[in-house]
Order: structure tokens, then C-alpha cells, then sequence
């Protein structure tokens, strides 16, 4: 059987095997990676909104509350308790330097998806691998299921140039 690539765009939840791929581009927006200790399994989900829908209808997986849940399921349906994966965390970027500051108090929707990442792995004691998180960047993430980590690289946003000033 030909392994399986899954591209997930935002809003969007995996869950493949072992030798399948799974992939995505973040800005703001986080991707948590979930796999079973042998590493038989993967789950991914593709964040944009930090917590639970307000108003919007209570599937849309572009929440992280839902999503999280989802990727629950999806692993529960394989035989595989959440509670006992590993995760991965990346993205959270701050996508406008300079125009709101590097915190989710400041307006930045990148650090509001991370610390919520974060929070909602610890609390449902989930252990953390790896991070790659905030910054002015976009991530490209890959990951095939099995031993390896995730492949994640990081493409710095070009800064606008600085005024010219000229000299009488």
C-alpha cells in the first residue's frame, strides 16, 4: 500500500499511520502533533483560533478546544488513549512586527493560539517533545508517523526596509 500524504490546510484535523505524512504551513496559527509512545499512529490538527467557538457552530474544527477534542476521537478510534501521547507544538508567529506587540495582551493572535496549545496539553497532561513557537516567521511542518521528529523550517518574514534619511 502507497504511504498516504495529508496536506492540512486551516481548520483542518488528520489522523494517519505509521509511514503516512501529514503537512501544512503556519503563520499565526498553531499545529499540534500527537502520536501514540511507539509511534504507530499520528494525529495532527491545524489551529487558527485559540480555546472554544463563540457563536460559531460548535464542530468548526478551526477552533483549538474542538479540535483538540477531535483528534481525541479520531486517536480513541484507532485504540489510542490521548492521555498517553506525546505532542508537538510549532507556529504561533507574530505575522504584523511592528504593528502589535509579541504578547496575546497586545493583540497577538500567534501568542494566544500558543499559550493555549500549551495550557490545554498541560492540563489534559499530555508531555511536550519539541517546541517551535512565536518569532516572525512562517513554519513549514512535516512529519512522516514513526521515530523521526517532526521536520519544521522556519522562513523568516523580510522586514520592509528602513526610511532613507538624507544628509544636507
Amino acid at each position: 500500500m502507497q504511504p498516504l500524504t495529508v496536506t492540512l490546510h486551516p481548520g483542518d484535523v488528520a489522523c494517519v499511520g505509521r509511514g503516512d505524512r501529514m503537512e501544512t504551513l503556519l503563520g499565526s496559527c498553531v499545529a499540534i502533533l500527537l502520536t501514540d509512545p511507539r509511534r504507530t499512529v499520528g494525529a495532527m490538527c491545524h489551529v487558527v483560533h485559540a480555546g472554544a467557538p463563540n457563536g460559531a457552530p460548535a464542530r468548526e474544527t478551526a477552533y483549538g478546544d474542538v479540535a483538540l477534542a477531535t483528534m481525541g476521537q479520531y486517536l480513541r478510534e484507532r485504540g489510542i488513549d490521548p492521555h498517553q501521547c506525546l505532542a508537538w507544538v510549532y507556529g504561533g508567529g507574530n505575522m504584523f512586527p511592528g504593528q502589535i506587540g509579541d504578547t496575546a495582551a497586545e493583540g497577538n493572535v500567534g501568542a494566544a493560539n500558543f499559550e493555549w496549545a500549551l495550557g490545554a496539553l498541560h492540563r489534559a497532561g499530555i508531555r511536550v517533545l519539541g517546541v517551535a513557537l512565536g518569532g516572525h516567521a512562517y513554519r513549514k511542518l512535516r512529519w512522516t508517523v514513526g521515530p523521526d521528529a517532526p521536520e519544521v523550517e522556519t522562513v523568516l518574514m523580510a522586514r520592509p526596509p528602513l526610511p532613507q534619511v538624507s544628509t544636507p
